[in-house]
Order: structure tokens, then sequence, then C-alpha cells
């Protein structure tokens, strides 16, 4: 083995380097005797432990100055034994890389004292000059003052908060905001003033942190509106294609809107609601994110979602409440108190907004700008989640423990806070949208003109990007044979279409073209993509059948690449399962794309069907109100009673077989699962009633409990009220369901 050494002249400059080190440590070393009576006058452990430091340090690179030494004068010994020295040489780099480890620290230890010191001569330099930085300063008495880290038990975590600010209070600048600046006392009034973690500092006039919410007064009743105006008056008619979409859609269903405001004046509820002020922030319109979300409403990218932003503002506006429109992250931080830094630190005041409605990636932002604040108010957002966030996902602990982890998720919130576009599980709460109906306004079907039933022997496809229609040519030829088929597909300038010949494609039309062209044609063709949108409820409304394909084996998380990663267990058995479900024929019809006769007698069975337009009233502009005006009025998760509403007079007990959810056991009676009453059958007496003979009985943190499982006659009850779930479901037990009629 031959071994390259490098030139002598090498390691002599390592020598010097070495040299010149030791001696700058050596300089900013105290020697033990200065240190020892310096200690007696009062010098602090912190001051004491510093200079051992760079004692040790100094005599380091006196020992590694020697061996550089050493190693440079075996080079001129001739008889050098190879393998010594290969020892030698590896012995050197591992001490030079642990000395180089050494020294970064010990210089960020210097840096940060020199800092402190820089700190306190400005803070006692200026103080009599200009007034001070902080908003809550911690005004020194001297520089000998002393402050000691409280022993209290109402306070346990005091003294680790106390350690860990002292080495972390310099990673956000929030800390040094609220007038940390590296001392024991400044760390003790913030986390005493501003964290809530030490008991108050003698002389300071402290009751509770600043930013701590105060049960709110609610001074104004909400009064139903008649216009949309103020709402135009926060949405700006910008630059941004996604916010001219929501206006847009806003602007043009204003009539339906307004319409259904005055329906519900005659039909007044009797329950006050007080005025709410309220915070929408579209968080994946923000950022980075929301950069590549914008370049894609153009080019035919999905617009679910801004059809539910549209929707949820146009509903809580004509509800009365006060509402601020966001899609800025630094707008944000403004709205509601972040301080300056990376978010490490609580808001500066309490939160204005009565109601925060965002997404999954406004949540995050939330998360990052609110510190120790966001657990606080936490129960006053409200999360739209198109595909739904089961209890077993939402639970951060639960989910590691039981493989429910994923991307999204995890963030303990109640499951009802997540508002879904279709009802996926009663879990979550469903907020939908409106379609655009082919009725206007009030209008009844004697007041519809004739003409407006006849439609055009043509089928609409659904898909704006051409990679949805990859492999589904021969699906669509059999449909071709029996009708006219139209696309709507985005194609850049320049761009060759891939689209097969017989499909007239009209390029990405305007939302209101696109509503006409769907009032013309008899069929809206599904092509199994995109999932669970609001088009094929829309096209249904304005009189189309809607033909799409079955899946087969279901569609989940455990298979499909969509799904996968998203906080549920569905199995997605068709494009739209609640078109499938709910809808049903004659206006929805689900086949075998595969299968050439299935399609063809789906098609002649739909010419020969005649249908009118049809809008679930869940989808109604009056249905929507009414429902939102429900979840504004009745749903508090900031209380830590248990819910109230509905009443338990609604509550239908029903025992599910085994291997069913509760879902299923409540549907099959035409009841729909209530989670908000599972606290109501929760305990023993209820598999009495039932004549469950328990051999033991156990209260465990389970997504699927309360349920009883026969073998060994073992009944489980609920001990983590955030996993009370209805869509959790397993072969091994039969699911205690709390089930209520839908108009209880």
């Amino acid at each position: 083995m031959r071994v390259a050494l490098r030139p002598r002249g090498g390691c002599l400059v390592l020598c010097l380097c070495v040299s010149v080190a030791t001696l700058l440590l050596q300089s900013l070393w105290v020697p033990l005797e200065m240190t020892r009576s310096e200690t007696a006058a009062g010098k602090s452990p912190d001051e004491q432990s510093d200079e051992l430091r760079f004692r040790r340090l100094a005599l380091r690179l006196e020992a590694l100055n020697a061996q550089v030494q050493r190693l440079s004068s075996k080079r001129d010994k001739a008889q050098l034994n190879r393998n010594d020295l290969s020892l030698s040489l590896q012995s050197f780099r591992q001490d030079q890389q642990g000395l180089a480890r050494l020294v970064e620290r010990e210089l960020q230890r210097v840096s940060q004292r020199l800092d402190q010191l820089a700190l306190h001569h400005h803070h006692h330099h200026h103080q009599a000059a200009a007034p001070h930085l902080y908003i809550r300063p911690y005004n020194r008495t001297g520089p000998s003052e002393k402050c000691e880290v409280p022993t209290d038990p109402v306070y346990p975590v005091c003294a680790e908060k106390v350690e860990f600010l002292r080495a972390r209070w310099q990673s956000d600048p929030c800390y040094a905001f609220y007038g940390v600046d590296g001392s024991t006392c400044s760390i003790l009034v913030y986390l005493s003033e501003v964290e809530d973690f030490c008991p108050a500092q003698p002389g300071r006039n402290h009751t509770a942190v600043s930013w701590h919410h105060k049960t709110p007064s609610y001074s104004k009743k909400v009064f139903i509106r008649d216009t949309l105006r103020p709402l135009y008056e926060v949405i700006s008619n910008g630059s941004s294609p996604a916010v001219k979409f929501i206006r847009s859609r806003v602007e043009r269903m204003s009539e339906r809107w307004t319409w259904a405001g005055k329906q519900m004046k005659q039909n007044r509820s009797k329950t006050v609601t007080p005025q709410m002020q309220v915070l929408l922030y579209l968080g994946a319109l923000a950022g980075s994110v929301g950069q590549r979300f914008e370049a894609m409403v153009d080019r035919g990218g999905p617009l679910g979602e801004l059809v539910q932003w549209a929707d949820l503002s146009a509903c809580l506006t004509i509800l009365g409440h006060n509402l601020t429109f966001s899609t800025s992250q630094h707008q944000l931080h403004r709205l509601i108190g972040a301080a300056p830094g990376q978010g490490s630190c609580p808001i500066q005041r309490p939160l204005t907004f009565d109601l925060i409605y965002t997404d999954y990636h406004g949540l995050a932002h939330l998360h990052r700008a609110m510190g120790l604040a966001f657990q606080h108010y936490q129960c006053r957002f409200r999360i739209l989640d198109s595909f739904g966030t089961e209890p077993a996902f939402n639970l951060a602990s639960y989910a590691r423990l039981r493989g429910y982890k994923t991307l999204w998720g995890s963030w303990g919130l109640q499951p009802l806070q997540y508002m879904t576009m279709f009802p996926h599980t009663p879990d979550n709460s469903f907020l939908g949208f409106v379609t655009e109906e082919a009725l206007n306004k009030g209008m009844t079907d004697e007041e519809l003109k004739p003409e407006s039933d006849k439609k055009d022997r043509l089928a609409v496809v659904y898909g704006k990007q051409e990679y949805m229609w990859q492999g589904k040519s021969e699906y669509l030829e059999e449909i071709s044979k029996e009708l006219e088929i139209h696309g709507t597909v985005y194609e850049p300038p320049g761009h060759t279409s891939s689209l097969p010949s017989f499909v007239k494609n009209h390029g990405l039309l305007s939302q209101e073209n696109f509503l006409q062209l769907l009032r013309r044609a008899k069929v809206f063709v599904g092509l199994g993509f995109p999932y669970e949108g609001p088009a094929p409820v829309e096209a249904v409304a304005l009189g189309c059948m809607f033909l799409q394909p079955q899946f087969d084996p279901p569609h989940s998380s455990r298979n499909n690449d969509f799904y996968k990663g998203k906080p549920t267990t569905r199995q997605i058995t068709s494009q739209h399962p609640y078109a499938e479900q709910f809808i049903a024929k004659p206006y929805v019809w689900t086949v075998d794309m595969t299968n050439g006769t299935d399609i063809r007698e789906a098609v002649k069975l739909i010419l020969k069907t005649k249908v009118k337009p049809f809008t679930p009233p869940e989808f109604t502009c009056l249905g929507m109100l009414e429902r939102v005006r429900g979840y504004v009025t009745h749903q508090n998760f900031c209380g830590e009673s248990v819910a109230a509403w509905p009443p338990e007079s609604a509550l239908r007990v029903h025992l599910g077989p085994l291997g069913e959810s509760c879902v299923d056991v409540c549907r099959r009676s035409s009841l729909v699962c209530e989670p908000a009453l599972f606290h109501h059958l929760n305990a023993p007496d209820t598999f009495t009633r039932f004549g469950l003979g328990c051999s033991s009985t156990v209260q465990e943190v389970n997504h699927l409990f309360p349920s009883y499982s026969p073998w060994g006659r073992l009944c489980g009850l609920q001990q983590e009220p955030l996993l009370f779930s209805c869509a959790g479901s397993d072969s091994s037990h039969r699911r205690l369901c709390p089930c209520r009629s839908h108009h209880e």
C-alpha cells in the first residue's frame, strides 16, 4: 500500500494555525487561580463553566499541536513503518475532526456571550434616551440583580422551560421581541407573562397572559341580510384567477341567495344567533402552494374547493355575520396579531375572530404563526376538507400507534370541525355547496317554459385535461355510436390534440358557457376522475343524466394513489359514490367501463328516459343556509361540557352486526349516525339493555368502542371522546350506534 503524504510545508502551516488558535483561546481563558478568587467575589456558575471549557479547549489544541509536530518529524525517517504511519494519520484525522466540532461549539458560545454583553450594554446606554423596542421589556434594576427559578407545584415545568429558553432563546426572533435577552430574569418574565409556565415575578403586576381569550359578550344579534354588498367589499376583484372565479360565482348566483334569505325570514327560527366575526382564510391560495393552484385555474385545474368557498362566503353574509377574506400569509399574521419571527411565541393579543374557516394548508399556517395560542384557540377553527377526516386519523398518538398516521390529519381537533364537500361520514360536518339550478329562484315545475325540457342528442364529457381521457377511447366510442361527444378540454396554443377524432372539443369554457352547454346535453359522462366533485350534481340539477364508471375492486387509500395518504378508510365504489347512492337512477347510471354491452344498454335506456332537472334539497341555497345557521348556532367546541345538540331525545340506539360501521347500521334503518350522541350510550347498562352478557368490560382508547365482541363476550367502552367514530368497523366487533332521524 502506498501512502501519499502532504508536503512538509503543509504540516508547518497547520502547526502555525493550531498555535495561533491556542494563543487566542489562552487569551480568553482565565487561569484557575483567578477563577477561584473571582468566584468568591460573586462570579456566576455560568461564567465559571465558560472559563473551564476554554481551558479544556486550549489543552486539546496544545496536544494536537504536539501531535502535528511529531507526525511531521516522522516523515524524515526512511525506516518508518507504513502501517504505523497510516495509523498515525488516521488518529490525527479523528482528533482533527473532533477538535473542529469542539471549536465550532465554543466559538458559538463565545458569540452568544458577546451578544448578551452587547445587548446588556445597549440596553443601559439607551434606556433613558429612547423607548424600548420590546412590547414587554424586563426593566432591570441593576447589573447585580439576581433571579432564581421558583419551585411551585402549580407550575411544574417552569424549570424545564427556563433551561429550554436558555439554550434556544436566539432560535426565533420572537423571543427578543417579547424582551428575552438570555438572562434568567428576562426568561422568567416571559414565561410568566407571555407563556404562563412560571409564576408571576415579585413586584410585577400581572394576572393572566394577554392573549388568552375572554368569554365573548356578543353585543349584536344577527339579522338576515337581503344583499351581498358587504361580501363584495371584502372580496376584491383583483388579478388572482381564483378570487375572480369566487367573486364571479357569487355575483352570478346573488339573486338565488337573496331569495333564499327572504324565505328564511318568513320561517324565522326562535333561536337567537349572535353576530359573529368570521375570518375566511384560503390557505391553498397562499404562498408557493397558492401560486401553483392559481396557475391551474385557467388551465382546467380543480375548481371544486373554490365553488365551496364562494358558497360559504355568500351563505355567511346572508346569515348576517361579518366576514374578513384573506389569501395572504402576511395578512393572516397581521389579522391574528402574530409576533415577528418563526411562530415559536404566542400571538400578541386575544384573537378577534369568533370563527376561522380555513383548509389543511391554512391550518398549518396558523400553527406556525400562533405558538401556544394555537391550541388555546383551535376550538374556533373550521376546516374545509373535501374528502373528510375520520377520527382514527385525527388523534396523533393513536394514529401513530395503530397505523393511521398520514400527511393529513393528526391535529387533534373535534372531528365535527372538519367540513366536507359531501356527507361522507357523520363524524365530520357536511358543509356542501349550492348547485346552479335550472329552476329560477322559486319557480315551480308548471312555470317552466316547455322548451327548457328539450335536450339535444349529445353527451358532454367530465374531464378538462387530456390526461383524464387516456385509456378511455373504447368506452367513449361506444357512447359515440348513439350520442354526439363534446369535450371542454384545455389545450395550450400550438398544442396537437390527442383526443379521439369523434370528439368535438370546445376548449376550456367560462362557467356560464359550460352551464349553457350542459343545459343542451342529454348526458354528462364521467371518465373515472376527478373523484367526488360538484359538477355531476350540478349537471343533474340542469336536467342531465350522469353516466359514470364503477370501481371493482373499490378504490381506497390502500390501492389508489389519489386516496393514498388521505385520512379516510372509505371504499369508493364509483367516481361519485354520493350520486350513485343518494341520487341514483334514473338520474345516475353506473356501468362497467370495460364492458361494451353494459355501456350500450345503459345508453339506450338513458335515451328512452326523460327526466326533469333535480336538485337534492341539501344542495339548494335555502338548504345550505339552514345547515350553516345550525352549525354556527349550536356547534360550540370551546366549552368543557359535552355537546347539547342534538338533544338526547333524538337518540335511537342500534346494535350492528359484525364488521359493519355505524354509518351503515343507521342507514339501513333510514337513520343517520350522530357522533354527538355517543356519550349517552357509552355506559355498561347499554349492553344490558340489548341482553348482552359481558364476561368483562374494558375502557380503552379505541375508535371501534363502544362495541361488543362475541369472542370472550368482551364489552368495550370508549375512553377518549375524540375517537367516537361512526366510520369505524371491524370483523370482530358489533358496534353500538347512536342513530337519529334525518330531520331531528
